[in-house]
């Protein structure tokens, strides 16, 4: 068997994102990222290991900024339709929906 490279996803990662349908440029971006998170998490052990915890988050916390909320990416994403700096297309519709059924059942 072919022994994978230790930064490549794991298969059931790459079946998740294949399943989810995502569009090429999405799933490059998706795959980019998890490879720059393997490379962190592995150099933020040897500055912790080496140096201190507190100056790892610190790093950590500097170059892996939280993700805005489905909720604050649908809004901005209206934001630019309304403003007409973007026409809205498909995948927008996707994102508003995934942030719709996130909300609770009233």
């Amino acid at each position: 068997m072919k022994q994978q490279h230790p930064i490549t996803p794991p298969q059931e990662l790459v079946q998740q994102w294949a399943s989810e349908s995502l569009a090429t440029q999405n799933l490059c971006n998706r795959a980019a990222q998890w490879g720059a998170d393997q490379e962190l998490d592995a150099c933020l052990g040897e500055v912790s290991f080496l140096t201190s915890q507190y100056l790892a988050d610190r790093v950590r916390a500097a170059r892996r900024p939280e993700s805005p909320s489905l909720k604050e990416q649908s809004i901005a994403l209206l934001d630019l339709i309304q403003g007409n700096q973007k026409p809205w297309q498909l995948e927008d519709l996707d994102l508003i929906r995934r942030a719709l059924e996130a909300l609770p059942n009233d």
